[in-house]
């Protein structure tokens, strides 16, 4: 498993929706890449910043953040705490 270091958080992005709540399927075009992802590990922090994340939480991001990697298979994201945009509860 990824161990993110400093004020890192590694995230896994969750899948898109196939259906509008109204029952609309969409297509691949119509589908936007979520900007919602599960914290699978949070670094220890920095003296200058405190984790507000844990994992498990469900988060949005900002848009073209972080890095990507692959991991047995597994596509994760690395990002800064600071590119966590909100928690969703």
């Amino acid at each position: 498993m990824i161990k993110p270091l400093g004020d890192r958080v590694v995230i896994k992005r969750l899948e898109a929706e196939e259906k509008t709540k109204s029952g609309i399927l969409l297509t691949g075009t119509a589908k936007e890449r979520p900007q919602e992802a599960e914290v699978v590990a949070v670094g220890p922090g920095t003296n200058e910043v405190k984790m507000e994340v844990k994992i498990g939480d469900k988060v949005l991001y900002a848009k073209y953040t972080g890095t990507e990697v692959k991991v047995d298979g597994e596509e994760f994201i690395i990002v800064k705490q600071e590119d966590i945009l909100a928690i969703v509860e």
